[in-house]
C-alpha cells in the first residue's frame, strides 16, 4: 500500500493484496461529489451517499474477487477509504473531533456518533434481518463500519434505532455516519482534549 502525501486535506491511497486492488482519493474540504466503482451496486449506492451527505469528496475503484464472495470487496475498500481519511486528517489537531447525528430514510432512523480520537473502537448495531441487500451480505455491512473505524482510528457508534426495511436501516446509518463525520472534520480554532493530543 502506498499513499501520496496529505495536503489541504485530501489523500490518496493506493491499496494492492491478492484478493483486491483498490484506488482512492478523499478530498475533506469538497462538494460531495462521489466517483465509485467498486463492483458491487448496494456498496458504491452507499458510499455515493456518504460522499454526498459529508461534503466529502470521494474517489473509490475497486477490482476485487467477487467471484469468491463480496467480503475481501467491502473489507478492503473500507480500510483503504479509512486509511485515506486517516492520513487527510493529517495530526487532527485543527478539527471539531467529536460528531453526532440522526438521519431518517422512511420509517428507519440511524444515530452515528463518531470521536476522531486515535484509538479505535466501534460499535455497530444495524440489525439487518435480510441475508443480503443486493450482491453485498448483511454482515459485511456491518463490517464495513467496523473496518472503516479500525482503519481511520476513530472511535465510531451507529445505531439503528427503528425501521423494518432493512435497505432503509442500511442507508440511514450510512448517512447519519456522513452527518457525523462531517460535523467531526470541520475546522477548530483549538486542539480539543483535555489530554493536549488525540
Amino acid at each position: 500500500m502506498s499513499a501520496a502525501a496529505s495536503t489541504n486535506r485530501r489523500a490518496s491511497i493506493e491499496r494492492a493484496t491478492r484478493e483486491t486492488r483498490i484506488s482512492v482519493t478523499v478530498v475533506l474540504d469538497g462538494s460531495g461529489s462521489a466517483k465509485i466503482a467498486t463492483g458491487l451496486g448496494f456498496l458504491d449506492h452507499m458510499l455515493t451517499a456518504l460522499a454526498c451527505h459529508s461534503g466529502i469528496d470521494l474517489s473509490l475503484s475497486c477490482t476485487g474477487d467477487l467471484h469468491v464472495d463480496d467480503h475481501h470487496t467491502v473489507e478492503d475498500c473500507a480500510i483503504a477509504m479509512g486509511n485515506a481519511l486517516d492520513a487527510a486528517l493529517g495530526a487532527r489537531d485543527a478539527v471539531r473531533r467529536f460528531g453526532s447525528a440522526y438521519a431518517p430514510l422512511d420509517e428507519a432512523l440511524s444515530r452515528a456518533v463518531i470521536d476522531l480520537v486515535t484509538r479505535p473502537h466501534a460499535s455497530i448495531e444495524l440489525g439487518l434481518v435480510r441475508e443480503r441487500l443486493g450482491e453485498v451480505s448483511c454482515e459485511n455491512i456491518t463490517h464495513f463500519f467496523v473496518s472503516l473505524a479500525m482503519a481511520m482510528r476513530c472511535t465510531l457508534h451507529v445505531d439503528v434505532l427503528k425501521g423494518h426495511n432493512d435497505h432503509h436501516r442500511a442507508e440511514s446509518a450510512f448517512k447519519a455516519l456522513a452527518l457525523a463525520l462531517r460535523e467531526a472534520i470541520a475546522p477548530s480554532a483549538r486542539l480539543v482534549s483535555t489530554k493536549g493530543v488525540l
